[in-house]
């Protein structure tokens, strides 16, 4: 087979899952805000399928890891869960239970030669911390945080190489304080504002934490995954421009500048403080900031934003909103994946590649999800009982060709992983949407590989495609 677009040495081939996710609450002494949204509000999910079982993944870890190693992959990126690992929150008293499950999580992907990147939060915030503190909103809560992220470090910092602090906190600001698609389901800018400020801090503390461990010194590396969805302006005109730079800086750039440079925007700064939604913060704070940035980046990628300027004015009367500044600007003849809403524009990876390349000082980074779920997949099954999701390939493929092209113009990526390996639970979605290289069959817990699972393995053995 001929090989079109060869990828660099020692690259990422894998998949991303997460604790929450995955594993079921077997065992768990803690709940989630996840947990606890399903036990009040079942209803808000899918067929009423929960996180209680998800893929099985704390009882089938063994098997299922085997199953990852089948297809190929050699590396994935799972999450602890806080809610698992730790006792007592004020204290960081570890649980045995989940002491003795990640070890031997983090030993079995080791033993099958898959590289583990380890994730600490993946909206899986302990309920009680928002009941008793508001969670996010609170600083106390940033330091309970760092205190887990060195817990972690001291625990399993001498197998585990390779560390995230977060997985898309720009998702915790957008669902739990401005959109209302994750509990505790709020609606205050002013709130969500502040949020994204402590999610930095929190970041950045654990990230110190990092540095003064041993982790750090043994040659580990530690990042933050962010879920970049680049904004691109409806025409050239002046105030769309503005619009979408505006989106820009609020959805991606709050993330990824305070990451990789140790600074906020600038011109969100502005924006925000003429507005009197400004979060609050201390010199001190934001030398913690500055001084505790990332060694990588993680770039979730799914689908670009489009943005417009208003049409109408913007209702000061319900509060601050980011949409105050843009509209969403639904592009005609955009090509979309049904199942989910979103648009699938391959060319974003291009564009993120060289936007890290240009105005983030070409720092190392690899794409940590991107996929495609479908819903309905098992009319795609085959005599065999594989199912033949050839439009999951297609998708990848087509992605890769451009996340190539910004490779072979200097932009400093080092690794391709897909969400996810096998089909996961998914939030409020459930498991409407299947993303995975394997498949799940909820009844009886049988894991079939599907033909993207062959198709990745190829790839991975040959380095591209």
């Amino acid at each position: 087979m001929s090989i079109q677009f060869k990828f660099p040495e020692n690259f990422w081939w894998g998949s991303a899952t997460s604790g929450p996710q995955s594993e079921g609450r077997f065992n768990k002494k803690h709940d989630s805000v996840f947990d606890h949204w399903f036990d009040i509000e079942p209803e808000a999910f899918f067929n009423g399928v929960g996180p209680n079982v998800a893929s099985n993944f704390y009882n089938s870890y063994k098997e299922d890891l085997k199953l990852i190693k089948e297809i190929g992959l050699n590396s994935i990126r799972t999450s602890i869960q806080w809610t698992r690992l730790i006792k007592d929150f004020e204290t960081g008293e570890v649980d045995e239970d989940g002491l003795k499950f990640y070890n031997a999580v983090i030993d079995e992907c080791i033993a099958n030669d898959i590289l583990p990147v380890m994730n600490l939060h993946h909206f899986d915030l302990p309920v009680e911390l928002y009941d008793k503190y508001g969670g996010w909103e609170s600083k106390h809560v940033v330091d309970l945080f760092a205190l887990f992220a060195k817990k972690c470090f001291e625990l399993f910092g001498d197998r585990v190489k390779h560390w995230a602090t977060f997985n898309e906190p720009m998702v915790v600001v957008e669902g739990e304080y401005l959109y209302q698609f994750h509990y505790p389901k709020i609606v205050d800018g002013k709130k969500a504002v502040q949020v994204l400020y402590n999610l930095n801090l929190a970041s950045a503390k654990a990230i110190k934490e990092f540095k003064e461990s041993n982790c750090s010194k043994n040659g580990g590396k530690i990042g933050i995954i962010l879920n970049l969805t680049p904004s691109y302006p409806r025409s050239q005109n002046e105030e769309d421009v503005k619009a979408a730079k505006f989106a820009e800086d609020f959805f991606n750039n709050s993330f990824l500048d305070p990451a990789i440079k140790g600074e906020f925007t600038t011109d969100l700064v502005e924006v925000l403080t003429k507005d009197n939604v400004i979060w609050e913060s201390t010199e001190e704070e934001l030398e913690i900031i500055k001084n505790n940035t990332i060694d990588f980046l993680g770039v979730n990628y799914y689908q670009p934003r489009r943005a417009k300027a208003k049409e109408e004015k913007f209702d000061e009367s319900k509060g601050w909103m980011p949409n105050k500044y843009f509209d969403d600007y639904e592009m005609p003849g955009r090509r979309m994946n049904p199942y989910r809403g979103w648009e699938i524009y391959p060319q974003c990876m291009y564009d993120i590649a060289i936007n890290i390349r240009d105005n983030y000082n070409n720092i190392p980074w690899y794409i940590s999800e991107n996929g495609m779920g479908v819903e309905g997949e098992e009319k795609y099954i085959n005599a065999d009982g594989v199912i033949e999701d050839d439009y999951r390939i297609e998708f990848y493929e087509e992605h890769l060709s451009y996340l190539h092209k910004g490779i072979s113009e200097g932009s400093n990526c080092f690794g391709y992983h897909t969400w996810t390996p096998i089909d996961c639970w998914s939030w409020a979605n459930a498991y409407k949407n299947r993303y995975g290289f394997i498949s799940v069959d909820l009844d009886t817990q049988k894991k079939t590989i599907k033909k993207s699972g062959r198709w990745i393995k190829e790839v991975a053995k040959n380095n591209g495609f």
